[in-house]
């Protein structure tokens, strides 16, 4: 194939990517009209141009050297309000960690209402601003658990108002009781692995009871020191085929979106930290799903094999349920501790 029919193509699917107004792609290119003299974001929502009438460039910089000035609809040249907004949003849930923050006051920080600004959070970064407020307080935490003297001073410094608010979720979040995490996981088996991510090199680690950590990094060795540096007291193990597969299979489908990208570090962490937990435990209890319907809804049909693969190598039990999981036809098929506690688990939770 030659070079200009490989640019052909490459054209051919940008212009089906502003076609379907596609907001992906507004960070990969913008498109210039010829007619009007004006560029756009691919998703910008103004009339479509005639294809002959328009031309590609990789920046925006590079459009206004050919000529073109940004359309005022768009604002391609400038960062994305919705950006600036989260930013201010999250800001203030950060100076104000300890507080009970209403969805009507938040709305009056950035200027929407508050149904708006539940969906500005859900949009762009894929949780509510009450689950960001709890990831950030269980982040707090953590850190203050490694520098108090006790688990109570840690919780009241961190937000939690009660005992009961912060062991709701402590094992969920932290993989083990507060006072072995402060003991630096004292006497606790971790098995991590390490895989690509959009934040790049991810560190997901995971003990009887749960997630414990979930890093990101640029080099697998960086990573690795922080695993060990948090839990010095602790016994790793690395584990690719058992934990490394389950991983992978939810985390290729999480992707984010284009206003995420332009966020401060933080915020973009630890958004995805708290969409892969969710992502760890989305079947309620009691019920139960198919390969098949779990394939369906992680938006690869075809992928029941490897659904079934993820959920026999998974070594976190019960926290990550892959006992929920059942064959097409009702049957319990089989279960890395036996089908018999598979049995006894779903009779529990249905109970």
């Amino acid at each position: 194939m030659s070079a200009v029919q490989i640019s052909h193509q490459v054209w051919d699917r940008a212009w089906q990517m502003v076609e379907d107004r596609k907001p992906a792609a507004d960070m990969l290119f913008v498109y210039a009209v010829r007619t009007t003299g004006i560029y756009c974001r691919p998703s910008c929502p103004s009339r479509r141009p005639l294809r002959a009438s328009v031309e590609f460039f990789a920046t925006s910089e590079l459009a206004e050297r050919a000529g073109y000035r940004a359309c005022k609809r768009c604002a391609p040249g400038q960062a994305h309000p919705q950006g600036h907004m989260l930013t201010h949003a999250c800001d203030y849930i950060e100076r104000n960690i300890d507080s009970t923050i209403k969805l009507d006051r938040l709305g009056k920080i950035v200027g929407l209402s508050a149904f708006h600004t539940q969906r500005l959070f859900r949009r762009y970064l894929g949780i509510s601003p009450r689950q960001y407020q709890q990831a950030r307080r269980m982040e707090s935490f953590r850190k203050n658990l490694l520098t108090n003297d006790s688990v109570t001073t840690a919780m009241y410094e961190s937000g939690f108002a009660s005992s009961s608010r912060l062991y709701e979720s402590a094992n969920e979040h932290l993989g083990m009781t507060p006072t072995e995490y402060r003991a630096g996981g004292k006497n606790v088996a971790i098995r991590y692995t390490i895989t690509d991510s959009p934040l790049g090199k991810m560190l997901v680690a995971a003990t009887a009871l749960g997630i414990c950590l979930v890093a990101f990094g640029s080099l697998e060795s960086e990573l690795e020191d922080e695993l060990a540096s948090r839990f010095p007291a602790s016994t790793s193990s690395r584990d690719e085929d058992g934990l490394g597969s389950a991983v992978k299979q939810i985390l290729a489908q999480m992707t984010e979106h284009p206003v995420a990208l332009e966020l401060p570090l933080d915020v973009r962490a630890t958004a995805f930290q708290r969409r892969v937990w969710e992502a760890l435990q989305q079947i309620p209890r009691g019920q139960t799903r198919t390969y098949s319907q779990i394939a369906q809804e992680i938006g690869r049909p075809t992928a029941v094999r490897a659904v079934a693969r993820a959920c026999a190598t998974n070594p976190v039990a019960v926290v990550v349920p892959c006992h929920r999981v059942i064959g097409s036809d009702g049957t319990l098929t089989g279960y890395r501790w036996g089908v018999e506690r598979k049995k006894k688990l779903l009779e529990l939770e249905h109970a």
